[in-house]
């Protein structure tokens, strides 16, 4: 089958290192899909492991951490999927990606493409929908579907792939004030669409933001990107007994400042219950499958924000290097080979 990957981990250059190649049929472990690619999406993981991981000497590492496409055979202990099958999803970090014709999943962190949407707009949503769910609903407690639900919740980089979706999530799914951060114009817009209450520049000190707008201290903050910068801010911008979850990969990160106002950290990474194996690795699935219904009764809508055609080491390149300059807005899709 036709792949693209790299064997040799570092920066883009105008021909590398992710290459196109042939690679073999995947073969199936017993609850897995084996699904063709119809579309994937593009996220930081993928840069920061073309980046910096080497593969086993003499293989190639296939990327992609997004897709949509049909089940074309199903592993022996499949119960929930049969071939013909439309299915979205973010896979594991320890198996090779969707990046190539056909990839094998575990079924059991795969859900029912929204009936609504096209390939490409499906591939946009698995990751960050999986990462915003676990942090709102998981991580941070609260919960889903009760607009009782009093206080406010921070969001940093809202235009980002997980704040496109964890904006809707709050909005639509909570009571919350949904606060999000951005800095353009155009992130501006495209943060208040998709549903934040209010928005503050992320390039001056939060608390201070949050003051302006009325807002002096919130009951959540979700750490997106930035949080050493922000950590002396978040700190200040919680309330007594609040929560902070974050995604990104602070090289420090000192929490001795949380002990004062009795401030609980919460780490969030959607490839733990695949990547362990955990009893509950199929509320994937389950998650998946609401924001499918979610999606298909007008509650949530794609991040799609910019299609580069069809699937290849060219357009590849142009999506990691999009993804590396930090402007991106929602999420970079792709057709698949």
């Amino acid at each position: 089958m036709k792949a693209i990957g790299y064997r040799t981990p570092g920066p883009l250059t105008a021909d590398g290192p992710l290459v196109a190649f042939e690679a073999e049929t995947p073969t199936l472990r017993p609850r897995d899909l084996l699904v063709r690619v119809k579309a994937v999406s593009v996220n930081p993981v993928d840069t920061k492991v073309r980046a910096a991981a080497a593969p086993p000497e003499g293989e190639a590492r296939i990327l992609g951490f997004d897709a949509a496409g049909v089940v074309e055979a199903v592993g022996p202990e499949v119960t929930g999927y049969s071939a013909g099958d439309e299915v979205f999803y973010a896979g594991s970090i320890d198996r090779a990606g969707s990046n190539a014709e056909l990839q094998a999943v575990d079924e059991r962190i795969v859900g029912r493409k929204p009936a609504t949407l096209g390939f490409a707009d499906a591939a946009a949503l698995p990751l960050t929908s999986i990462t915003a769910w676990e942090l709102l609903f998981d991580r941070l407690a609260v919960p889903y579907g009760r607009k009782t639900e009093a206080g406010a919740l921070l969001v940093i980089n809202g235009a980002g792939g997980v704040g496109s979706i964890l904006i809707q999530l709050a909005r639509r799914l909570t009571g919350l004030t949904v606060v999000a951060t951005a800095s353009r114009p155009e992130t501006i817009a495209w943060c208040t669409a998709l549903g934040a209450h209010h928005v503050i520049d992320h390039r001056q000190p939060l608390d201070q933001g949050l003051a302006a707008i009325g807002i002096p201290e919130v009951k959540y903050v979700a750490g997106l990107s930035g949080t050493e910068g922000h950590l002396p801010a978040i700190v200040r911008s919680l309330k007594p007994h609040g929560k902070f979850a974050l995604i990104d990969d602070p090289k420090v990160l000192d929490i001795a400042p949380f002990k004062m106002k009795s401030l609980s950290v919460h780490w969030e990474l959607m490839f733990t219950r695949p990547r362990f194996g955990t009893p509950d690795i199929a509320e994937q699935r389950r998650l998946l499958d609401e924001v499918s219904a979610l999606v298909d009764a007008g509650v949530l809508r794609t991040t799609a924000k910019q299609h580069l055609g069809p699937l290849s080491a060219e357009t590849l390149r142009e999506a990691h290097r999009a993804i590396e300059s930090g402007r991106t807005i929602g999420k970079i899709v792709l057709d698949g080979l």
